[in-house]
């Protein structure tokens, strides 16, 4: 159904007044560009409406000529007022969010999985999960501190595939590494360390199911995350550089377990 917005006062697009505050206390979250739409309506995620300008209502409204749910259609000066920025990509979908799984049901049926401490950075989890989806990571555990992944810049910069990669919450942390270890995973810990083993050596006899355990840039991981690993391990790289950022560390080490 297309409604036409003319006022961003107008109650019906409230889901999407001032999206720069970055709120995500909220049942929603918000999914912005054509690609993280298309994404989106392949998710499991419900979707509540789209919020599109005159100008991109012709690329948008095929996909979504089947859903039971509001197009709102505006010039982008109202669209602007809306949402509070330049929204150039022109479009914007706001969807429900579902319950989060325990961590238990996502290791039961994942075979390599991503686990995360103190990720802050949006743009670095955003690349993370699309990264994690590039290399068949199959779920991704969070730790209290870790970032809400259905923040709209990270679904964003994930080009929308956190919406279709699984994730929960591990409480206590560290010692929620332990269900990890007992559902069958060999935890790694990524650390620039000179003493740790390349990660290669062990892509080279590859443990049925892997966890690979990542710190925030800066601080890395901390002490009690390290010891609660299996294996510490490093990607080698030239003494000039001591590291690399997480999303990219990430990539490396999925990728050197991918399609083995």
């Amino acid at each position: 159904m297309i409604v036409a917005i003319d006022d961003a006062a107008d109650s019906r697009v409230a889901d999407y007044v001032g999206l720069r505050d970055g709120r995500t206390a909220a049942p929603i979250f918000i999914a912005e560009g054509i690609t993280v739409l298309e994404r989106l309506l392949r998710s499991p995620y419900p979707v509540r409406s789209v919020f599109v300008s005159e100008r991109k209502l012709a690329r948008v409204e095929p996909l979504v000529a089947e859903l039971d749910v509001p197009v709102y259609v505006a010039d982008d000066h109202v669209l602007k007022a809306t949402v509070g920025f330049d929204l150039h990509r022109g479009v914007v979908a706001a969807a429900t969010r579902l319950p989060l799984p325990s961590p238990d049901e996502l290791l039961r049926g994942s075979q390599r999985v991503a686990v995360l401490e103190g990720l802050n950075d949006l743009e670095n989890l955003g690349s993370l999960f699309r990264n994690a989806a590039a290399f068949g990571i199959d779920a991704v555990l969070l730790d209290p501190r870790t970032v809400d992944p259905l923040y709209r810049r990270i679904v964003r910069v994930s080009l929308g595939h956190v919406l279709n990669i699984p994730f929960a919450r591990v409480e206590p942390w560290p010692t929620g590494l332990d269900a990890v270890r007992a559902a069958g995973f060999t935890v790694l810990a990524l650390t620039p360390e000179a003493t740790a083993t390349p990660i290669g050596e062990l892509a080279a006899a590859p443990p049925e199911r892997v966890a690979f355990v990542l710190g925030a840039e800066g601080p890395g991981l901390s002490d009690a995350a390290l010891a609660a690993a299996d294996h510490r391990v490093r990607i080698p790289m030239t003494d000039t550089v001591d590291s690399v950022n997480v999303a990219t560390a990430a990539a490396l080490a999925f990728s050197a377990f991918f399609n083995i």
